[in-house]
């Protein structure tokens, strides 16, 4: 078979597994629709159709690409294979504004708060991308360590100002994510991530070129800051929306770019759509398996993902351990 097949037949059985989980996401819930219901015009399974089951599936493709995107792109910038948006303190600074806008500008605009909540995600990420800079050891699994000692401190005071505005029960609220109350007119934030998914491959090749360090990218005419700070924009414009309207999914934006970088390599253009291809796969599969472990209740897709993802992340550092 040649290379031609083998890139056509991973399209077709790609899109047939995606399409296979999104009807299953489709149909799965505490609510029966039949399909025989929605082909006879039935006005109630209609209605669950549109206003809930494909919001929450777009809400889930949208979120599960996003992650993994803005993982790849932090993998990137900060030129290490465990960098993703929820190692670098990137989340616990968006979760931060997400309090921080309920505190100061409560009853706004929610684009407002998604502003408060992107400045913070922006600033954080920017504080500590610009540490990484000045340290001159970079040991692969020390650097994911001290983000995630970076993100405690963060999310340290943001309980501490939950706990003063009594806002502890909603913050708590958004760090266990769940699609269950995704509903048609509360999710649209979420497609922020087609943009800057768009951006992101446009630079891919700027990132790929960051990534080797700023002494190569100058070299080749690069402005090593401006693709370091679009690259922070644009994660913190994905993790804001995703914080803002679903809450904190870990691992996530870890593990989805390492697993495809071990089939595909380190091409980072190439690699990109897969990414947010298997991003989207592995989050649809985790939800629909919260909502059949114990049916007809769920199980927030957070603790599914962090399971799995603590796993994979072990056999990641293993793996790399092993390769040193």
């Amino acid at each position: 078979m040649n290379s031609s097949n083998i890139y056509f037949s991973r399209i077709f059985i790609s899109g047939t597994l995606l399409l296979f989980l999104s009807a299953a996401s489709l149909s799965v819930g505490v609510a029966d629709l039949q399909l025989s219901s929605l082909w006879q015009g039935d006005i109630e399974a209609t209605s669950i159709l549109i206003t809930s089951r494909i919001p929450r599936l777009l809400a889930i493709c949208l979120a599960g690409a996003g992650l993994s995107i803005a993982g790849l792109i932090m993998q990137q910038i900060c030129q290490n294979r465990f960098a993703a948006p929820d190692t670098t303190g990137t989340i616990d600074c968006a979760l931060l504004g997400y309090v921080a806008s309920m505190v100061f500008f409560s009853g706004l605009s929610k684009w407002v708060d998604l502003a408060v909540i992107f400045a913070f995600a922006v600033g954080g990420t920017l504080l500590f991308v610009k540490f990484l800079q000045r340290l001159t050891f970079k040991n692969t699994v020390l650097v994911p360590l001290i983000g995630m000692m970076f993100g405690n401190v963060v999310s340290a005071f943001t309980q501490f100002i939950a706990y003063k505005y009594d806002l502890v029960q909603t913050m708590k609220t958004w760090t266990i994510a769940n699609f269950s109350s995704v509903l048609q007119g509360q999710y649209e934030l979420l497609y922020l991530a087609i943009p800057a998914s768009v951006l992101a491959y446009h630079f891919a090749s700027q990132f790929s070129a960051a990534s080797v360090g700023e002494s190569f990218a100058k070299n080749i005419g690069l402005n090593y800051q401006n693709i370091v700070l679009i690259g922070v924009i644009i994660v913190a414009v994905i993790s804001a929306s995703v914080v803002m309207i679903v809450g904190v999914i870990y691992f996530v934006g870890l593990i989805i770019p390492n697993l495809v970088s071990l089939f595909l390599g380190d091409n980072m253009k190439r690699n990109l759509p897969w990414t947010a291809f298997w991003g989207v796969v592995v989050v649809l599969a985790c939800d629909i398996l919260g909502r059949l472990i114990i049916f007809p209740y769920e199980i927030p897709i957070s603790m599914i993902v962090s399971v799995l993802g603590g796993a994979a992340f072990i056999y990641l550092v293993l793996k790399d351990k092993t390769n040193a």
